[in-house]
């Protein structure tokens, strides 16, 4: 192989390297990444209480291949608990231009006896929500509101509210500070009274009797996979509306529709 020969070699050789780091910057700077906060009703399980599930665990499956989501919700957390243990901060200091904030809380922000997550709603709620949302905008980030799925309590035949203004309170925001709300109350809601008191026991985590669980699960908070998928099914059916422009990420197939 002469010495000209070697020379065009090496030259490919380099300019497909280049290509392909090329590629690999241009795919990055296209990916988005969805960071999720907020409770266990959200976040993701461990095997070991399966099928428990929390709904951002399976959300993956309604966005496309340009999405990464990074689920920080974490069981037990308020509002207040996620900053004081310094979980938000983490968040922010990750973000970037182009990221989404998923954000939902309310479950724990009622834990009246426990000062270290109890919000009231319309003071150090409202405020630390605003706080997210200021906060996210400020990376250059889009802050998207949700409001807490219900619990399955039925009294005479009729779903009951047990939310409270927590909810009322993230719509406000939403509304004031002109962020996109996920109402999963609301949907939540509908979705529980259409399938009634017992059968809605299948979107729950109510289980048999196991080893670990010898007298079975009655929850009437948290979901199993079947619920966790129709809460992350619901919350993108409202990210593909027509007048929504997160459209572009969200898989827009049957399965959704």
């Amino acid at each position: 192989m002469n010495r000209m020969y070697k020379s065009i070699i090496c030259y490919i050789i380099i300019l497909t390297g280049i290509a392909k780091i090329g590629v690999a910057q241009n795919m990055s700077e296209n990916r988005i990444t969805v960071f999720t906060i907020g409770d266990s009703t959200m976040a993701n399980k461990k095997a070991e209480v399966a099928p428990e599930t929390g709904w951002c665990q399976v959300f993956n499956a309604f966005v496309d291949s340009s999405v990464e989501i990074k689920n920080r919700a974490v069981n037990g957390r308020s509002t207040k608990s996620f900053i004081t243990e310094g979980r938000w901060k983490s968040v922010t200091d990750s973000l970037k231009t182009g990221d989404y904030v998923f954000i939902q809380f309310g479950h724990n922000d009622q834990k009246i006896l426990d000062s270290t997550r109890y919000t009231e709603p319309f003071t150090t709620y409202r405020k630390n929500l605003e706080r997210f949302v200021r906060e996210t905008r400020d990376k250059g980030a889009t802050p998207i509101l949700i409001t807490s799925i219900v619990r399955r309590k039925f009294e005479n035949g009729f779903l009951t509210d047990t939310h409270g203004n927590y909810p009322v309170v993230v719509r406000q925001v939403a509304a004031e500070m002109n962020v996109p709300l996920i109402d999963l109350q609301l949907l939540t809601a509908g979705a529980v009274t259409a399938l009634g008191d017992e059968a809605s026991k299948q979107i729950y985590l109510w289980t048999l009797p196991t080893d670990k669980f010898p007298e079975g699960r009655k929850d009437d908070t948290h979901l199993n996979v079947d619920g966790a998928t129709l809460v992350a099914k619901l919350a993108a059916q409202q990210l593909i509306l027509p007048d929504n422009s997160l459209t572009k990420w969200i898989r827009t197939n049957k399965t959704i529709r």
